[in-house]
């Protein structure tokens, strides 16, 4: 997982400002260059639904175009991975709009940025469970792949111990 830690500097909220930039420019990073290439089994998760990408996949589509890159889903979706941490349903439907399922592993948050109930549902705004199964952009099938499938098949050495269990 890339993930930051927190900012030294104030002028930055750590989870605000600095954590959803520093997703996005980790996605931005990967794209300009040709990592996946030399290391073609190496897996990213980007956190926070990778910051601003799904609502700016289009803008990525082109700036790779522009950087003589192949698409986005060979470049990067073999290898980089977004997961749930995204505190309101419209965000959960872009990401899972825009982000191939395959490519999305649910998290939740232990200590999230906003720690307080949502007065307009009455819910925590860290609740990410109930998005991903709202959300009508994915079936059963698909919703099992994004709350374990995937982070089996992503981190492999958790489904040895899984299986080993018997799950």
């Amino acid at each position: 997982m890339i993930h930051v830690s927190t900012s030294c500097k104030p002028q930055f909220h750590t989870t605000g400002d600095h954590y959803l930039g520093a997703d996005t420019t980790a996605f931005m990073q990967l794209l300009k260059g040709d990592l996946f290439r030399d290391f073609p089994d190496l897996k990213f998760v980007i956190p926070h639904g990778g910051g601003a990408v799904p609502y700016h996949w289009g803008r990525f589509r082109g700036l790779a175009m522009a950087l003589g890159k192949p698409e986005l889903e060979e470049h990067l979706l073999g290898n980089v991975h977004f997961d749930t941490c995204v505190y309101h349903q419209p965000g959960i439907d872009l990401l899972t709009q825009v982000i191939p399922t395959s490519n999305i592993l649910f998290a939740s948050e232990m200590i999230g940025a906003v720690r307080d109930i949502d007065p307009r549902t009455g819910h925590y705004f860290d609740d990410t469970k109930r998005y991903v199964d709202a959300t009508a952009n994915l079936d059963d099938g698909q919703r099992r792949q994004v709350f374990e499938g995937n982070a089996r098949r992503i981190y492999p050495r958790v489904d040895r111990a899984l299986a080993a269990r018997g799950l």
